[in-house]
């Protein structure tokens, strides 16, 4: 068996990109993955283009011999988009490879542990304030609105939920996005009395929706500095949260902040790779280790968990992206020992389920991890190519 073409392609998702490798065998057998290149990964199709001329002829079975000459081939630019454009040409190789012993991906590492995967509801009422009118769903203006959304997703039987920070002012909820550089207050990412009490009276109101034992979740992301951080972790106190997530690259300062913080913390789904979670690890700098199987590809994402349960810390996928994803996140999920529960995104645009032959089953807030060969869903490239993304 040998690599025969190597395709990306990309259909537009709303308010962002999906985006999908296509590796063929001489023999038929197609490996599909997916990755994002919406968020900060400008440029990563034309990085996998690059690449693809040194997978044309090789055994795609052979995927850690293939993915270490590419690390070899990159070393000089380690990490970055070489790091996510190997992960996703590792991810179709397993996807291949699965498909050719007839046995899921997680089976080829010795999965699955666990055959149900405990999910949350991630970005509950972000995208409804923002985006309500292309999903087709009502929008989220107030507080009670958002609470009663919380309630009803618990009534759907998820038993966790995560949420982001989302200010009230001018009569209704706002994104709050300066680390990203898509709303006021960047690049200085400082913090005031107002955003940090409208924190509480956010998380409150949901805590009181959901009851005492829901997970509860607030993602900060790269919004402030270490100061700005603190301060949001005093505010998350009454609401008795399962973790705070932070995202930052200097690992003494997360742990400056995990020392004192009222609530578990989570973080590092931006990392590439173990040598950047290991000093997060020495540090102690986090209660949850967050590892992004789309960007280090699922072969490397289990020896970062691997070395995180040497330091006693679980691992949680970070999954914001398309039904593949989803399934990949899940045969990390199925096949981690040190798992803690997996993102997923509920919201999406309308027609997102017309990309793929199948969707993900979730069942009273659990994913049933499907036992067909390979990641057990493929991508419906038809659709795919139906829904160019807009300019």
């Amino acid at each position: 068996m040998r690599i025969k073409s190597v395709e990306t392609m990309q259909a537009d998702a709303g308010w962002r990109i999906f985006s999908y490798l296509k590796v063929t065998t001489d023999d038929g057998i197609v490996g599909w993955s997916e990755f994002n290149e919406s968020f900060g990964s400008t440029g990563l199709s034309d990085v996998i283009k690059g690449l693809s001329p040194v997978l044309i002829g090789r055994d795609p079975r052979r995927f850690e011999q293939v993915t270490a000459h590419l690390h070899v081939l990159t070393r000089q630019s380690r990490g970055g988009l070489n790091q996510q454009a190997i992960a996703a040409i590792e991810n179709a190789l397993l996807d291949i490879t699965g498909k050719a012993y007839g046995v899921p991906v997680c089976a080829l590492f010795g999965g699955p542990v666990r055959d149900r995967i405990p999910v949350y509801w991630s970005h509950c009422g972000t995208y409804r304030v923002r985006s309500a009118a292309l999903m087709g769903v009502p929008p989220i203006k107030s507080y009670d609105d958002l609470a009663r959304h919380t309630a009803e997703v618990k009534a759907l039987g998820y038993r966790a939920l995560k949420t982001n920070i989302l200010p009230f002012a001018n009569g209704t909820l706002n994104s709050f996005t300066p680390g990203f550089g898509r709303t006021p207050g960047w690049p200085e990412l400082n913090w005031d009395q107002a955003l940090t009490r409208g924190v509480t009276d956010q998380l409150m109101a949901i805590r009181g929706a959901i009851g005492p034992d829901m997970g509860l979740m607030l993602d900060i992301n790269f919004h402030f500095k270490t100061d700005g951080f603190r301060r949001v972790a005093d505010a998350v106190a009454p609401a008795n949260l399962t973790w705070l997530e932070i995202d930052t690259h200097d690992a003494p300062s997360l742990a400056l902040i995990r020392r004192d913080a009222p609530c578990p913390i989570a973080s590092c789904e931006t990392l590439h790779g173990r040598r950047e979670f290991k000093p997060f690890l020495e540090n102690y700098a986090q209660d949850v280790a967050i590892v992004d199987v789309v960007w280090n590809g699922l072969a490397e994402s289990l020896k970062i968990a691997a070395m995180a349960d040497v330091y006693e810390v679980n691992v949680a996928p970070h999954n914001f992206y398309g039904h593949l994803c989803s399934m990949i996140s899940a045969h990390f999920s199925a096949a981690v020992p040190n798992f803690r529960i997996m993102e997923i995104d509920i919201d999406s645009a309308p027609w997102r389920d017309e990309f793929y032959t199948s969707v993900p089953v979730i069942e009273n807030g659990e994913l049933v991890m499907p036992t067909a060969p390979g990641w057990g869903i493929d991508v419906n490239e038809a659709a795919v190519r139906a829904r160019p993304p807009k300019a």
